[in-house]
């Protein structure tokens, strides 16, 4: 049985992601442990809350995802997840990132469309990858947010459109470090798929 561990490091929606998991057919284990971090097949960064917060959690054990990172093994990092993987943040104060993929968060600027983004929306996939095999182009998956991800086309594995296009889900250049800013727990069949294709990579 592959383990997979769920990172608990004070913010995430553990729980969903878990039964998520579950559903597919793993047993993942909820740790902030560094031991069974650098152990697991697969590390999932789950968040939900204020990047700052998040950051101030991470930093004690970034040096422990960096060394699980090098070893080659997946992440995958869900909404507030994804956007710590980034260089920097300008929600709340500038803020540095893990900075495991190169690029910035933004908020959406104002105009006639609801902040947050929250609901439904289809996403358009750029690059052929493991995570979202199987995965129809323009499928609908469950977004909750009010700040997007602004990286490279290279990073860019999957793009939504709401008043402006974004990374809806991003990878880095080694392939191993990806992030989605819906959330697959919450995304139907569709996102148990990319859960379950998570899952086969590890």
């Amino acid at each position: 049985m592959k383990r997979i561990v769920i990172l608990d490091y004070g913010l995430g929606n553990l729980r969903s992601v878990q039964k998520g998991l579950e559903h597919v057919g793993a047993s993942p284990a909820i740790s902030g442990d560094p031991e069974e971090i650098l152990a697991a097949d697969g590390v999932i960064l789950p968040g939900v809350g204020a990047f700052v917060d998040a950051m101030k959690c991470l930093v004690p054990i970034k040096g422990i995802i960096q060394d699980y990172i090098r070893s080659g093994k997946p992440i995958l990092g869900i909404c507030l997840g994804q956007q710590v993987l980034m260089s920097s943040s300008e929600e709340g104060k500038l803020t540095d990132g893990l900075d495991f993929i190169s690029g910035k968060v933004l908020r959406f600027p104002k105009s006639e469309l609801k902040v947050p983004h929250m609901g439904w929306n289809n996403i358009g996939i750029k690059q052929d990858h493991p995570l979202f095999e199987g995965i129809p182009e323009n499928s609908f998956v469950y977004f909750v947010h009010s700040y997007y991800v602004d990286t490279t086309p290279e990073n860019t594995l999957a793009s939504c459109n709401y008043g402006l296009e974004f990374s809806a889900s991003v990878v880095s250049s080694k392939g191993n470090v990806m992030g989605t800013q819906f959330h697959p727990e919450k995304s139907g069949s569709t996102g148990l798929k990319i859960l379950k294709n998570f899952v086969e990579m590890c």
